[in-house]
């Protein structure tokens, strides 16, 4: 069998068009199909953040409770977060209250029979925020409160 060199033989080539054609399609449609995936791949949850109208509570004698105390929640870029759940537990974890926030992010907030840890006389409110499309916000130290 004499030996041909790779110039003369055309042998080879009368298919490579289609098959160029075809592989071309194929992987056309794969990058289509992974485009996809990537523009329609749900949001990651964004953050938000609770910010008291006080930074400490002080109980004196038989009193445990407070006055009205204000929340405001707001999301990264600083807007408010609505129809929040917001959950507040004294020193001792025990729910101490719990609301939702306004169109404007704010709910005030009576907190009744607050306790402290037996042999204590601080200890800290926390609150866990939940809301749609965020993450939840929890704060062990979110008002300080001090019994006198």
């Amino acid at each position: 069998m004499p030996q041909k060199s790779i110039f003369q033989d055309e042998t080879a080539a009368i298919g490579l068009p289609i098959r160029m054609v075809v592989l071309t399609i194929i992987g056309m449609i794969g990058f289509a199909v992974i485009v996809s995936a990537i523009v329609n791949a749900p949001t990651a949850p964004r953050p938000m953040y609770a910010t008291p109208d006080v930074t400490s509570i002080t109980l004196s004698g038989n009193n445990s409770s407070t006055g009205p105390i204000g929340i405001t929640i707001s999301n990264f870029d600083g807007e408010p977060v609505a129809g929040c759940n917001i959950v507040l537990r004294d020193p001792s974890g025990t729910v101490a209250s719990g609301g939702f926030t306004d169109s404007s992010g704010q709910v005030r907030m009576q907190l009744n029979n607050i306790s402290l840890p037996v042999g204590k006389h601080e200890g800290y409110v926390t609150i866990k925020a939940m809301a749609d499309g965020y993450l939840n916000h929890d704060d062990d130290h979110f008002v300080k409160v001090i019994r006198q």
